[in-house]
């Protein structure tokens, strides 16, 4: 399966020809036709980009059993032979950016240099995990003369992994990349409303000379494939990225079998804003932030407490950067955001908005749909003043919405950044040293910028705390989240 490229448009942007019909890949085999099919939408018009082929039990089936044979193939490979297939896929991956980021904007709405840019950092992860896979290491314990014990890290076994819909090009690869390093093989299932993104990740590897029964990919009911799939006791593992709802319900399915698991659940990002920051710039950037990807970001800034001083000079630099967002199609150069993604976002904007508004807070911008013609636009919004009681203070908005607060003491400031059960993301800006580390040491969270809105590096562990999920994608952790450890006593 394969993106074409038109010869007839040589400009800056090349065109490129969306898939009309979308499959399974199980065992070397492309399945495009014989199942129920899902209409995959393009969120900036609402209309059909193409067909999307369903798994049934039986392909299922397959996948699982694929997936037992690959392991063995795949647990017995060289890991230079495994880097080596992995730094071919980084290389594909750089190649084949243009075509792999275009399919993810049409299917996903993100602005097309949004999706360059997801699509650069996953081949740079890919390559890490390259390296990565020739550096297993476990270690020998000193005991008397004649004995000796060994600490082994072997493949945890055949694995599952779930992708949503936010990050079609970098979910897939984060899933991938670890467990074809650790020596598993892989069944992934990415979100149906974004396939041809998983499609041309998955081809880079498998163009890559990895042996196919070690990758497949399945669509379908979300229910169906996870109950099937995670009732097999062949399944050894499963890595899943999104709701916390979804995650427990998962968690529940792997308990019958004691999978190893890897849960990455969202939160609802506090911003703590000090008096002695750069006000003005710190909100400009925290503006771009909020509304990359449409605020559906699962560390996107969302819950903002600025100290009582500076408000109003921070709601106003936030709203004039706010104003400048440009709306549209995301494959448009002019675009700075793109459509959400699915309908339920729009309602879940909605209602949000009507919820805080009702509870009193004040409506500074948006709040409403974009006009567009059969396309998913929500406005950015801005609500100032929102009472904790509100909704959308309570459950993570996952769209283009900002909820700006103030508080007087760092003591408010914690308890406000800790009273919710999530804790994946949160940021803080001051130049206080001392202050800095209090927040290093009390911040409820797995991933904290002090002064810097990047979290994600390819070396570094991407996770959170309490109901935000637990273990680590990316570094050296994400790769350990596919082994297993196994003590060997010799006398």
């Amino acid at each position: 399966m394969t993106f074409e490229r038109s010869t007839s448009d040589r400009m800056k942007q090349a065109v490129i020809e969306y898939p009309k019909h979308l499959g399974l890949h199980i065992d070397g085999e492309w399945v495009t036709s014989g199942r129920d099919v899902h209409t995959v939408l393009d969120p900036a018009t609402g209309q059909s980009l193409g067909a999307l082929t369903l798994a049934g039990d039986e392909d299922l089936d397959r996948a699982i059993a694929s997936a037992e044979l690959g392991f063995r193939r795949w647990r017995s490979t060289a890991p230079a032979a495994r880097a080596a297939i992995l730094f071919k896929a980084a290389n594909l991956l750089r190649a084949r950016t243009e075509a792999i980021a275009t399919a993810a904007t049409l299917e996903q709405g993100k602005p097309l240099a949004e999706s360059r840019a997801e699509a650069s950092y996953v081949a740079s992860l890919v390559e890490f995990y390259a390296g990565e896979a020739v550096r297993i290491y476990g270690r020998v314990l000193t005991r008397p003369a004649g004995a000796r014990s060994l600490v082994l890290k072997e493949p945890v076994g055949p694995s599952v992994a779930f992708c949503p819909w936010n990050f079609p090009i970098l979910g897939p690869a984060r899933k991938i990349a670890p467990a074809l390093a650790a020596g598993c093989s892989i069944i992934l299932k990415p979100a149906e409303e974004t396939p041809a993104s998983a499609i041309g990740v998955a081809q880079c590897f498998l163009d890559a000379g990895l042996p196919p029964s070690v990758l497949s990919l399945v669509f379908g009911v979300a229910d169906r494939v996870s109950a099937r799939l995670l009732s097999s006791p062949i399944i050894r593992k499963l890595s899943f990225t999104g709701s916390v709802a979804v995650g427990k319900h998962l968690l529940r399915l792997a308990s019958g079998t004691m999978k190893k698991t890897t849960m990455e659940l969202g939160g609802h990002a506090p911003v703590l804003v000090f008096e002695d920051c750069d006000v003005e710039g710190t909100a400009a950037s925290l503006a771009a932030a909020k509304f990359r990807n449409a605020g559906q970001v699962c560390v996107s800034p969302t819950r903002f407490y600025v100290q009582e001083s500076v408000y109003d000079r921070f709601l106003n630099a936030f709203l004039a950067k706010a104003e400048t967002v440009r709306l549209g199609p995301g494959i448009e150069k002019s675009t700075t955001m793109g459509p959400v993604a699915n309908s339920r976002r729009i309602a879940a904007m909605e209602h949000l908005v009507a919820d805080a508004r009702a509870a009193g807070a004040n409506l500074a911008v948006g709040g409403e749909r974009g006009e567009s013609k059969g396309g998913l636009f929500y406005r950015p919004t801005v609500l100032a003043h929102v009472p904790v009681a509100a909704r959308a203070m309570n459950e993570e908005p996952f769209g283009p919405m900002a909820l700006i607060n103030s508080f007087r003491t760092v003591e408010e400031a914690l308890e406000q950044a800790n009273r919710l059960p999530y804790g994946l993301a949160a940021f803080a800006f001051t130049e206080n040293g001392r202050r800095q580390l209090l927040l290093q040491e009390n911040i409820e969270c797995g991933l904290l910028g002090i002064n810097t809105l990047a979290l994600s590096a390819v070396d570094a562990p991407f996770g959170g705390v309490k109901e935000s999920g637990h273990g680590s994608e990316d570094g050296p952790e994400g790769l350990d989240a596919f082994l297993v450890t196994k003590t060997v006593h010799q006398g």
